[in-house]
């Protein structure tokens, strides 16, 4: 049913915000224990999502008499980790050049092909532990809707051409093949890329979670953690309203709330995605539609979107609503305003027409990543202060995560392997400006993208405007 109002016509029992549709699909968890009172660990990781689980997992796995402490302010997968669109994306966090700059082109290179090795990670480890998350390894497509777009699609797969990928890593689509996959209105370009997988994130998250206490580590829940101390007396430590941790290593896995933690309000801009997710639609809309193959969806815009077919037959459509809140301030509950909501469900219905007749908006939701001020992603350990962090992945944690898990791993083990010599390790980025300049950074860097892609689209130009690359000056992006 379409609206004529410019509104998304919404579900009779739609839902704004309560974390995410991923929990309201596998349900809310069980709260756990919080923690009980003072602890010592070997290892005390901050924060329960992916980045805090996978490292969790690896090094249990690796030293099963290692005494591992999860310190959760909520519940494991609360963040990002259970609100994100589902792409288990095997692309860097950050530029090429950038790791190269400082390690060599081989070297980012050989963070480039140990991406790719973690999306079949993901896939591997969940099969093992018998996670069922709805992956899907169907890849992503890059999609072009004007001829600027069209360009910079061609400029894409050039560039990776130049840092070794091969047409078995990304590949242009002929019109034909393009449509007989996935049929989006006005497309005038794409390339498929296999390194991608779909997945329902909140599963992955709660299934990761419950693995990871069958290995004996413990996660305390409804446990903020207020300071982390550098090691003092041989221990670093993470302290709470409950009782403090003490242990060899403390390591921050906090991501898009890092700037809720003291000395920290700086080092990673919390970004607000949001996104929308359609009732089930009919198989009149699907056969119009296509997507039979599970790809991730995104397209070549400066304010871009991303999609998943979900398992159950429904669109998860997400994009940039308001991107930025002042002094880094994170509404934890996810909800979305009506403009983003209906922003997003003109997005999707001017890709996906046939979806206006039958669907609908069943719930929306928000939530934040963290983004470095080189937009590049770090994992960091330092033996003789005892903290280490991992993060700043700018959208691309489902499996960027995991690899920064197994780098933590070995980094904890002081092992030498191919992992640590990666050139996001170690790497340290100066911090944001204070405010008002970074909500004025941020907020004029996105109405700049904006406004490049309806001068994009009215033009009919190839050239990038000049308005995207103004934007990209004034951030660094």
């Amino acid at each position: 049913m379409s609206s004529s109002s410019g509104r998304a016509p919404l579900a009779a029992g739609f839902g704004n915000g309560g974390v995410s549709f991923w929990y309201r699909s596998a349900g809310l968890p069980e709260p756990g224990p919080r923690l009980p009172g003072p602890r010592t660990a070997d290892v005390c990781v901050v924060g329960a999502g992916y980045t805090g689980l996978w490292t969790a997992y690896y090094l249990k796995r690796a030293r099963p008499d290692l005494r591992i402490v999860v310190l959760e302010r909520e519940f494991a997968g609360f963040g990002a980790s259970g609100r994100n669109g589902g792409w288990v994306l095997g692309e860097i966090a950050g530029s090429r050049e950038r790791y190269a700059a400082r390690h060599g082109r081989a070297a980012a290179i050989a963070l480039q092909r140990a991406m790719f090795g973690a999306v079949d990670e993901v896939v591997r480890v969940a099969a093992a532990e018998g996670i069922d998350a709805g992956l899907v390894k169907g890849g992503v497509l890059h999609v072009a809707r004007n001829a600027a777009q069209r360009a910079r699609l061609a400029a894409m797969v050039d560039e990776a051409r130049r840092w070794g990928w091969t047409d078995d890593d990304l590949v242009p689509l002929p019109a034909a093949e393009r449509d007989d996959r996935l049929r989006v209105e006005g497309a005038t370009g794409a390339a498929w890329s296999p390194h991608c997988a779909r997945v329902q994130p909140a599963a992955l998250a709660r299934g990761l979670a419950a693995a990871v206490r069958k290995l004996g580590v413990e996660i305390f829940e409804g446990t903020p953690v207020v300071r982390i101390n550098p090691r003092r007396g041989g221990a670093a430590s993470a302290a709470t309203p409950y009782g403090t941790v003490t242990a060899r290593y403390v390591l921050r896995a906090t991501e898009g709330f890092t700037a809720g933690l003291p000395g920290h309000r700086r080092d990673w801009l919390p970004m607000n995605s949001s996104m929308i997710v359609t009732t089930p639609l009919p198989a009149v809309t699907w056969k119009a539609i296509g997507w039979e193959r599970r790809e991730l969806l995104g397209d070549m815009a400066h304010y871009y979107m991303y999609a998943q077919r979900t398992a159950d037959d429904r669109i998860a459509f997400g994009g940039r609503g308001r991107p930025y809140r002042y002094a880094s301030r994170v509404d934890a509950g996810g909800r979305t305003d009506q403009g983003t909501v209906d922003a997003l469900w003109a997005m999707l219905t001017g890709m996906f027409p046939a979806v206006a007749d039958e669907g609908r908006v069943d719930h929306a939701w928000s939530g934040v990543l963290g983004v470095p001020r080189d937009w590049c992603a770090t994992v960091v350990l330092d033996h003789g202060t005892g903290l280490g962090h991992a993060g700043g992945y700018t959208g691309h944690g489902v499996a960027a995560a995991n690899l920064a898990g197994r780098t933590l791993r070995d980094l904890v083990l002081r092992e030498d392997t191919a992992l640590t010599a990666l050139p996001w390790v170690d790497r340290r980025v100066r911090r944001w400006e204070p405010e008002p300049l970074r909500w004025l950074g941020v907020h004029a860097m996105y109405a700049l993208y904006r406004a490049a892609d309806a001068r994009e689209s009215a033009s009919g130009s190839p050239g990038t405007s000049a308005l995207a690359r103004l934007a990209d000056r004034i951030t660094g992006h």
